[in-house]
């Protein structure tokens, strides 16, 4: 390496001689099929794993919140024969103030527009 590569970085890196694994987190689109404040049901083409966590993007009508969640159950909801459709469990893990209230008048918005029916 270069030196002037070398000194563009801020801490220096080590070879790793061991096995130390890692994992890569990527936004992979899901559909919501319930909501609530405190969690929701969504559908993947892949399984969560219990008890993880992940970061959320929601677009909730004009606005868009991330929120963090915790899987608690996840199953196969439907599969065919190039297919497989998995529905999990998420519950919010201590979403702050804001995103709470964001969360919760669109989904009070969405009842308030099923009574007007």
């Amino acid at each position: 390496m270069a030196a002037t590569e070398r000194d563009k970085r801020d801490a220096e890196r080590i070879e790793i001689l061991g096995d130390l694994q890692a994992e890569v987190m990527v936004f992979q689109p899901m559909a919501i099929k319930e909501l609530s404040s405190m969690g929701a049901q969504v559908e993947t083409a892949f399984p969560l794993h219990l008890d993880s966590l992940h970061d959320l993007r929601l677009t909730l009508g004009d606005r868009s919140v991330v929120v963090k969640g915790r899987v608690v159950h996840c199953s196969i909801s439907d599969m065919d024969q190039e297919l497989v459709l998995y529905r999990s469990g998420i519950e919010f893990v201590e979403p702050s103030g804001p995103v709470h209230g964001v969360i919760s008048a669109f989904v009070e918005a969405i009842k308030d527009g099923r009574r007007a029916l």
